[in-house]
């Protein structure tokens, strides 16, 4: 059997959270609608300004953490430390929103952005499914929700996302008197990403094996 490539869990994390807060708000600032998993936060960031987007990411991550536990029906150590990889995530949110303004906007920047910020994230979410970390709980929920339920990664991802933009569809438009933050490029990411995610992952799976520490991680191949 052919020996793969050693890749870092830690770092695999780092990469993950980095591409991932700059792939959200470089599809936010697309103009093609942001992503389905930071809609409701953003949601909130508009109707409920007195916080920021990354403010607001954090306590939706809250959320699912708490929803998991309540699942489980157990106090789950590891969620917590997702939660603390969540509060980087929203940070970094509000890091990136300071400087993309700069960026041309041009129309077919735009359509470069939409499709550079669905590879990152699809590419982030297969890295975090693999590091063997606590990972951001928007990504952590589908994975340990596909695990509680016995139900294929792909589905779950895409019914939560597709949740997700319906809550966004809902709130902003009673709320503000019309649709924000979705677009074209919204629906297609959460109709398409589950999928999308499971092919990097299988990728990934064909040329690098995982470990933290000295410890080899195989979940990643439940999270396809």
């Amino acid at each position: 059997m052919k020996r793969l490539p050693l890749f870092p869990g830690e770092l695999t994390l780092v990469i993950a959270v980095a591409i991932n807060s700059f792939g959200v708000v470089l599809m936010l600032y697309s103009g093609s609608g942001i992503s389905a998993i930071s809609s409701v936060p953003y949601a909130f960031s508009e109707v409920l300004p007195f916080f920021t987007l990354g403010t607001w990411t954090y306590l939706f991550q809250a959320a699912l953490v708490f929803s998991l536990m309540v699942l489980r029906r157990k106090f789950v150590i590891s969620y917590l430390f997702s939660f603390v990889v969540g509060f980087v995530f929203g940070e970094l949110l509000d890091v990136h929103e300071l400087w993309i303004n700069h960026l041309p906007t041009a129309i077919g920047w735009r359509v470069a952005y939409f499709i550079v910020s669905y590879l990152l994230i699809s590419l982030g979410i297969a890295l975090s499914n693999r590091c063997g970390l606590p990972i951001v709980p928007t990504d952590l929920f589908p994975r340990e929700l596909s695990q509680i339920t016995g139900i294929g990664y792909p589905r779950i991802k895409i019914s939560f996302d597709a949740i997700c933009l319906v809550v966004t569809a809902a709130m902003t438009f009673l709320c503000l008197g019309h649709v924000l933050g979705l677009g074209i490029g919204t629906v297609l990411a959460a109709l398409t990403m589950g999928k999308t995610i499971g092919i990097i992952g299988t990728w990934l799976d064909g040329h690098f094996t995982f470990a933290v520490g000295l410890r080899l991680h195989k979940a990643g191949q439940a999270a396809k």
